[in-house]
């Protein structure tokens, strides 16, 4: 018998579905990375859901209803790959709540609809807190001066 695979990674999909179903949220991690202008690769969908989906009834399918407002980040394996929650309010170094992160996020369009993406500054801070080599990397290309791109792109011809 042979091991099912995951599901191919579509973090479009993945965003379709929770517009579908009225999901509020916010991009953060690789994906936002690519917003902001750093094009590298990720294997999952990082998001900071509202605090409506934390509260329970609105978890659907999740498996405990509460798992969502008691942990600091819950992984699940969606149709569309890996998905990624991360409830702020239980994360050190982190914006406290949803709103405060949503009033400094930039919106992009996704087929018409708008999708929230962590702001700039609130993307490195999260990065900084997490400080894994990706992580800091990541800072790093976000944080380059316009000189030194051109520095580098001069160096790489």
């Amino acid at each position: 018998m042979s091991e099912s695979a995951e599901p191919a990674f579509d973090p479009d999909a993945i965003l379709r579905v929770l517009l579908d179903h009225g999901v509020e949220f916010i991009v953060i991690g690789g994906l936002a990375v690519q917003t902001h202008g750093h094009l590298r690769t990720t294997t999952d969908l990082d998001l900071v859901p509202a605090a409506s989906l934390l509260g329970g009834d609105d978890a659907g399918d999740a498996g405990d209803p509460h798992l969502l407002r008691r942990a600091a980040l819950v992984s699940l394996t969606t149709d569309h790959g890996r998905l990624d929650l991360l409830n702020v309010g239980l994360a050190d170094g982190l914006p406290r709540t949803y709103e405060e992160l949503r009033g400094r996020a930039v919106e992009v369009d996704l087929d018409g609809r708008t999708v929230a993406v962590a702001g700039l500054d609130d993307l490195i801070r999260m990065k900084r807190v997490a400080g894994r080599e990706v992580d800091l990397s990541d800072i790093g290309a976000l944080t380059r001066s316009d000189e030194q791109l051109q520095d580098e792109a001069r160096e790489s011809t």
